[in-house]
């Protein structure tokens, strides 16, 4: 199995990943946990797997500086045009995470690595540089596509057949990821390298609401009920995501 690139996604993956409720409820709850952890000065930020730039975006509106590195041509262009129309500078750099530390001389004081460990064929063995790549009093928010949710969905359907199989990997044109993440492996694996501050659900209801009640709901209340709701015990383990920020040891 290899990392997986969006060269030849771009378009669908805007659509699915960014597009309509899901995108925005993913965003907000991103947005929500950085605006509560970073401190009030200008910061050096890296976007590993940057994709179009969204969360880049957001942050240089802030007064942030911005590198984003991303693989794949087409969502870097797409990320360029975006920051173009916004008027907002960055550097971009088409890249793979495995290159990053021999184009990259200075740790960052924010490190993004959102929606990258689950297409990664060997998802821990990147953890070692996102803390090379981080100042030692530095922040890494680390989001990733959660395996207990995609468990739990599949127990609601009735797959117990795929189940049983264990076959919860995505196909090979699928925007469902290869590796799904096991919280509890994850976080053995962080430790030695990080502390993780503080822990949300990204989409804790939404993705489990029948589709006519989705179609109803209000894009605000979706947004207010799932903020209110992204750290609930017995609920943001149910993320679709989750979003762990995390201090370096």
């Amino acid at each position: 199995m290899k990392d997986r690139h969006f060269d030849a996604l771009a378009t669908r993956f805007a659509e699915k990943i960014y597009g309509g409720a899901k995108g925005a409820i993913r965003l907000a709850v991103l947005q929500a946990d950085l605006a509560e952890a970073l401190p009030d000065r200008p910061l050096r930020v890296l976007d590993i797997g940057a994709g179009l730039g969204h969360m880049a975006l957001w942050l240089a509106e802030r007064g942030h500086q911005v590198t984003l590195a991303e693989p794949a041509a087409p969502m870097l262009e797409g990320a360029r045009e975006r920051f173009a129309a916004a008027g907002q500078p960055a550097t971009f750099i088409q890249a793979p995470w495995q290159e990053l530390l021999g184009q990259l001389t200075e740790p960052y004081d924010l490190v993004l690595c959102h929606a990258v460990l689950e297409w990664l064929a060997e998802p821990e063995t990147i953890l070692p540089v996102l803390h090379q790549l981080t100042r030692t009093d530095g922040l890494l928010s680390l989001a990733f596509y959660n395996r207990d949710a995609l468990v739990y969905r599949n127990l609601l359907k009735g797959h117990f057949r795929k189940l049983r199989g264990a076959s919860l990997a995505g196909e090979k044109q699928s925007l469902t990821p290869q590796k799904p993440l096991d919280p509890r492996e994850l976080r053995a694996h962080l430790e030695g390298l990080w502390d993780i501050h503080s822990e949300s659900g990204v989409r804790v209801f939404h993705d489990y609401m029948p589709v006519e009640f989705q179609a109803k709901a209000e894009l605000l209340d979706l947004l207010e009920m799932e903020l209110a709701h992204r750290r609930h015990p017995a609920f943001a383990g149910l993320g679709r995501y989750l979003h762990w920020m995390c201090h370096p040891r």
